[in-house]
């Protein structure tokens, strides 16, 4: 994390663990959003991604690269994390 970032609590570091999926094409939209994001947004928002991460790597691709639909409490987030890697 940078250092004007706060420190991470427990909860908030499993969640930024989970968030290592270990796929390029996952890590591309989790890795910018957890480093300069995830520890600045508000609890609901923390609390939506965290449920995201929770979510099977075959779902999130097709989400994420494949443009199907997704569970309604994620599409928010979604469309944030894809719009923060189109502006970058």
């Amino acid at each position: 994390m940078s250092d004007n970032q706060p420190e991470p609590t427990l909860e908030q570091r499993k969640v930024i663990y989970r968030a290592r999926r270990g796929l390029k094409e996952l890590d591309y939209y989790f890795d910018p959003y957890v480093r300069a994001h995830y520890l600045k947004a508000d609890s609901q928002e923390q609390q939506i991604f965290a449920e995201l991460v929770k979510e099977e790597d075959p779902d999130l691709l097709d989400w994420f690269l494949h443009n199907q639909p997704t569970k309604p409490e994620f599409a928010d987030l979604i469309a944030k994390l894809k719009s923060l890697k189109a502006s970058s």
